[in-house]
């Protein structure tokens, strides 16, 4: 792995993350990126992470082994209609974007498509940017790769082994069944968050009053409405057919509730929530997912002087970073007033840990 080139187009969060991880843990020191921002290229350079800093790639990429294409879905397009002809035959272009059909059908239909593997790791803070990029973001993480009918032999085998090589986990797919995999886990959601807090918001009437009672559960389960409009406007737009798809089919499962409900057949209204409960709980708690997790335990005390500072201290005497520490004043069904967001999972059971054995009711999301 030593040996290998590597270009990376686009050092942003993800992109400065592969070329951290390529370095650190497979000891690539042949790393090229591409980007116009001359800050992060400077930084880059200046932490040793990478060897040379482009703001559009020239001759010097064209025999990698490996190209990133870290960009939104438009410039990926660009990116490899530039670069195809001009880089090797061993060269594999890979790129990380969040929907893979628009991407694969364009290199399919190309008259001498290059080596193409459309990639998407599972991964990322709701932060973004190289100086927030972090060697270890992909440990553990699903990494979803869609060779496309160009990939040549053995290039699905090498990338994979590069992938599994910063940590993460790769799993091969069509770029068709992804794009309704995340559009089912992802985009769904987060239009589905937009239409809640909307629907809440007219309700509402101006009045201030809902949003101020809306916390709790409610900001839990619509906290990524608050992501960034345009991004989110270009995905769904990107995988607009799968989506369409998916909101008639949650129109089809509000319709059979509400049927459900009208009727008044309370055995139907159970199986309902009882069938999304057992799912729910069949899924793992461990590893990344699409959607940012919020880690967070939430403790049941009395509202008396010194508590929050008492809870701060054991703590910190341990090294827990507290991201945020807030009381929760609308609580319905939480099982406690005092909220303390972390940083990690690590952080979280740890915390969890101490708490416990200091005598506090202490619990964890599931």
């Amino acid at each position: 792995m030593e040996n290998k080139k590597i270009t990376i187009i686009g050092l942003g969060l993800i992109g400065g993350s592969l070329a951290r991880a390529l370095h650190e843990k497979l000891g690539i020191n042949e790393i090229i990126a591409v980007d116009n921002d001359r800050e992060s290229l400077d930084l880059a350079l200046k932490e040793g992470v990478i060897c040379s800093a482009l703001s559009e790639p020239d001759h010097s990429v064209y025999n990698s082994d490996i190209i990133f294409v870290c960009t939104p879905v438009n410039q990926i397009i660009r990116y490899i209609d530039e670069l195809a002809g001009k880089v090797s035959e061993r060269c594999i272009i890979t790129d990380v974007g969040s929907i893979k059909g628009e991407v694969a059908r364009h290199v399919e239909s190309m008259p001498n498509p290059p080596c193409f593997i459309g990639g998407h790791p599972m991964a990322g803070p709701e932060k973004s940017g190289y100086a927030n990029s972090l060697s270890h973001l992909f440990e553990n993480a699903y990494y979803i790769l869609t060779p496309g009918s160009a990939a040549a032999p053995g290039s699905v085998e090498a990338l994979s082994a590069v992938i599994e090589g910063i940590g993460a986990i790769p799993l091969i797919m069509s770029a068709d069944d992804h794009d309704q995999a995340t559009g089912g886990i992802s985009h769904l959601p987060h239009v589905l968050a937009a239409a809640l807090v909307n629907l809440v918001k007219d309700i509402d009437n101006g009045t201030g009053r809902i949003a101020m009672l809306a916390a709790g559960g409610f900001r839990d389960i619509t906290r990524i409405a608050s992501s960034n409009p345009d991004m989110w406007k270009n995905i769904v737009l990107n995988n607009r057919d799968h989506v369409l798809q998916l909101l008639k089919m949650l129109n089809m499962k509000l319709g059979e509730f509400a049927c459900r409900l009208e009727s008044g057949d309370s055995k139907e209204i159970y199986d309902f929530f009882d069938e999304a409960r057992q799912f729910r709980d069949s899924i793992s708690d461990h590893g990344h997912g699409l959607l940012p997790r919020i880690h967070k335990i939430i403790v049941d005390v009395e509202d008396r002087p010194g508590i929050i500072g008492e809870i701060a201290t054991i703590l910190a005497d341990s090294n827990i970073n507290i991201k945020n520490i807030n009381v929760a004043n609308s609580r319905e069904f939480e099982q406690g007033c005092l909220v303390i967001t972390l940083p990690d999972i690590d952080s979280v059971n740890i915390a969890f840990d101490l708490l416990r054995e200091s005598g506090y009711k202490v619990y964890k999301n599931k």
